[in-house]
C-alpha cells in the first residue's frame, strides 16, 4: 500500500513548493486539494487531485477514501482576505479544519495509527497593545500575547487549541485515552517570501510585492511605515521546518505548537537590500491606515527557543542570504524569462 500524504491548498505559496519537496523525496503518494485547479506542473507531482472547498463536507467525504499517514492543512483565508470577509473566513478556516480533524481521527481509528495532523498557523495570532509594548517584547513566546485583533490570527488561534484539543482530550469521558487518533503538530509562521509566487490576501505581503515590483522595474508604494519590524523567512526554510517537525520522533516533542523564526527586518531594511540589488528602484511609503494597525499587533520577532531544542529547528537563510543567494537571483530569472 502506498503512504498516502494530504495536502490542502496545494496550489498556494507554500503547498506549490511542498509538492516539489515531496517529489524530490519521492517517498509518498500525495493526495492534493485545492479551489482552483493546479497547474499542470504541479498536478504531475501527485497521486490524485481534487479539486474543492475544505469547508464542504462532501469534498471530506471523498477525501476519507485514503488511509493517510500525514496530513498537511495548508489551505486558508489569508489576513486581508479574512477582514473583507469574516464569515466565509471562520467557514473556511475554522469549519474547514475542524472537518479535516474529525475525518483524520475516523481514519486513525479505522487504522490503528495516529494521523500526523500538520497545522500552519500564524504571527497572527499574537496582539500586542501598542507599539511601545511590541518594542519592549521583543521576541515573544508562544504563550504571550496571544489576543489576535483580526478574524485570522482568531480563526488559527482557536484551531491551534482544536488540533490540541483533538489530540489530546477528545473522547476524555467514553474512552481510552492511552489511544491517540491524531497527533496535531504545529508552527506559527512568520512572513514568508517566496521567489517563485506572489502572494494575495496577507498583511506581511509587503516584503514579497517590494521585491516582486522592484525586479520587474515598477515603482512600490510599501503600504506600512518605514519603521515597521516583523519577523519574515524564506520559503525553503517554511516548507522545510514544518516537514522536520513532521519527522521528528512524537517523545522529543515537548508542545503541540512551535515559534519558527529566521529574520526580523524593518521595511526600511527590506527595502535597503532590495536597492542593494536594484540601485534604481523607486520604493515609497504610503502607509494603510487599518493595515498598519493590524502589522503593529505583531511581535517584532518570535522566540523560537522550544522548536530549536526539541526537534532541531534551525533556519539555513538569514536576512543576506535569503536575499543574495535565494531571493534576488530567482526572481530576477523569473521576470528575465
Amino acid at each position: 500500500m502506498p503512504r498516502f500524504t494530504l495536502v490542502t491548498g496545494a496550489g498556494g505559496e507554500m503547498g506549490h513548493s511542498m509538492l516539489e519537496a515531496f517529489a524530490q523525496r519521492g517517498d509518498r503518494a500525495v493526495v492534493a486539494v485545492d479551489l482552483s485547479a493546479l497547474q499542470p506542473e504541479q498536478a504531475a507531482h501527485c497521486h490524485t487531485v481534487l479539486q474543492g472547498d475544505v469547508s464542504d463536507p462532501a469534498l471530506v467525504q471523498q477525501l476519507e477514501q485514503f488511509d493517510f499517514e500525514e496530513i498537511y492543512h495548508l489551505a486558508a483565508l489569508l489576513s486581508t482576505s479574512a477582514e473583507k470577509f469574516p464569515e466565509k473566513a471562520h467557514n473556511v478556516n475554522v469549519n474547514g479544519t475542524m472537518g479535516l480533524l474529525m475525518m483524520a481521527r475516523r481514519i486513525g481509528q479505522r487504522t490503528g495509527t495516529p494521523v500526523k495532523f500538520l497545522f500552519p498557523s500564524t504571527i497572527a495570532v499574537y496582539g500586542l497593545p501598542s507599539i511601545a509594548a511590541k518594542a519592549a517584547a521583543g521576541r515573544v513566546t508562544e504563550t504571550q500575547f496571544c489576543e489576535p485583533i483580526t478574524m485570522y490570527g482568531i480563526n488559527k488561534l482557536y484551531c491551534e487549541q482544536l488540533g490540541s484539543y483533538v489530540s489530546d482530550h477528545m473522547g476524555q469521558l467514553t474512552e481510552d485515552m492511552s489511544v491517540k487518533y491524531v497527533d496535531f503538530r504545529g508552527v506559527r509562521f512568520p512572513g514568508l517570501i517566496s521567489a517563485f509566487t506572489v502572494p494575495t490576501g496577507g498583511t506581511s505581503d509587503y516584503a514579497p510585492e517590494m521585491i516582486h515590483a522592484v525586479a520587474q522595474g515598477k515603482p512600490y508604494a510599501c503600504f506600512v511605515r518605514p519603521d515597521t519590524r516583523i519577523p519574515f523567512m524564506a520559503m525553503p526554510d517554511g516548507v522545510r521546518a514544518i516537514m522536520e517537525l513532521a519527522d521528528a520522533p512524537a517523545t522529543s516533542l515537548t508542545r503541540r505548537m512551535y515559534n519558527i523564526a529566521a529574520f526580523a527586518p524593518s521595511a526600511e531594511e527590506i527595502a535597503a537590500q532590495v536597492m542593494s540589488a536594484y540601485p534604481d528602484a523607486v520604493i515609497t511609503y504610503a502607509p494603510h491606515e487599518r493595515r498598519q494597525a493590524i502589522v503593529d499587533s505583531w511581535c517584532a520577532d518570535a522566540n523560537d527557543d522550544a522548536a530549536r531544542a526539541d526537534w532541531g529547528w534551525k533556519p539555513f537563510y538569514d536576512m543576506d542570504t535569503a536575499f543574495n543567494d535565494y531571493l534576488i537571483p530567482n526572481i530576477a530569472n523569473v521576470y528575465a524569462g
